[in-house]
């Protein structure tokens, strides 16, 4: 019998097409997704106050920029700071800090234990959904080494810990000097860094004494996004001029908004995925494949289930059959594309 260390853990196509599994989470709606992310900025441009602002609210369960926001414990290890500046910080910002935003101002490195303390809060705090390290160089490794495979090395520990305790872990970095015309080339290190987190953001300023500055946003699980900011001297804090996304509703395609209608009129199926998309491109007036619908369908099954429509896929007897059904009542039914 082979060593189960010599055997892949795999999974066949079929199946994994059919799993049911859930989305991914999100501590900011659209924008701040579970994994390990990476801020990058240059020297006190303000990312501090932004993290901050995001630990708190994250905490409060109160929206950032209009964007609804998955309460939850939080974590911020601010250790360039004492808790002295983290207070004054605090007391321009809010009037309330809630008891489950926590900080820290001493944390161990890479090396030296600081995924077995972020662990450890963790399990005294299973509630936790955010935590923030700030800033990134201070908890790396003492190496030389600045090679790509040393960077990626480091981040993929981070991101690893990240989906073990299922957190967002957020890393605070800062910029070189350099300017670059792609922002996330300006991130201190190689492209090692970028290329092994699961969301990248730089918050840039045209000019050093600017209010004003673009925060630039990419990622595995978030769509490629700028949104303009002003930081207000008055609050101290990041306020939203607009957002690239602003005019771009979450809508469905529009293959699958017309497959929320046929499912209106047909209300239930079960059979062949074959006979489905005969029937659907009948109704519909479309030419698309079984495969096509089907890929469409899995693609935008949570956003489906909104609208009233779900579905599942199974074998029987050999054949691949399909179960779709209307759930909302006429009551319920709510337009597509009101997003």
């Amino acid at each position: 019998m082979a060593d189960e260390k010599t055997k892949l853990a795999v999974i066949d196509g079929e199946t994994l097409m059919d799993m049911k599994l859930p989305p991914t989470k999100f501590c900011v709606d659209t924008l701040l997704p579970q994994g390990l992310c990476i801020l990058g900025g240059a020297s006190k441009i303000g990312k501090s106050w932004w993290v901050l602002d995001l630990c708190v609210r994250i905490a409060k369960g109160e929206p950032m920029w209009d964007l609804k926001t998955t309460g939850g414990t939080t974590l911020y290890l601010c250790l360039e700071d004492t808790l002295r500046r983290v207070q004054n910080r605090l007391l321009c910002i809010t009037d309330e800090v809630p008891p489950n935003a926590f900080f820290a101002t001493s944390a161990g490195t890479l090396s030296d234990c600081l995924c077995e303390q972020i662990r450890n809060f963790v399990k005294e705090h299973p509630d936790t959904v955010f935590v923030a390290v700030d800033t990134f160089q201070i908890v790396r490794n003492n190496s030389i080494d600045t090679s790509y495979a040393n960077d990626y090395e480091e981040i993929r520990i981070l991101k690893q810990l990240a989906d073990e305790l299922g957190i967002c872990l957020l890393l605070v970095h800062h910029l070189r000097k350099q300017g670059d015309s792609d922002p996330f080339n300006k991130l201190t290190g190689t492209t090692g860094i970028v290329g092994a987190v699961d969301t990248a953001f730089v918050l840039d300023k045209s000019r050093r004494n600017a209010d004003s500055a673009t925060l630039y946003c990419t990622g595995r699980d978030v769509e490629d996004r700028q949104l303009e900011l002003r930081f207000s001297k008055e609050e101290f804090v990041w306020k939203m001029l607009g957002d690239s996304m602003e005019n771009r509703e979450m809508l469905l395609p529009k293959e699958m908004e017309l497959l929320v209608e046929f499912m209106k009129v047909q209300k239930k199926y079960s059979g062949s995925n074959t006979e489905f998309c005969e029937r659907y491109n009948e109704y519909a007036g479309q030419a698309v494949s079984a495969r096509g619908l089907k890929r469409l369908m899995n693609l935008w099954e949570y956003r489906l289930a909104d609208f009233g429509v779900r579905f599942r896929s199974h074998r029987s007897n050999g054949a691949r059959l399909l179960e779709i059904e209307y759930f909302f009542s006429a009551g319920d039914d709510s337009a597509v594309g009101d997003g």
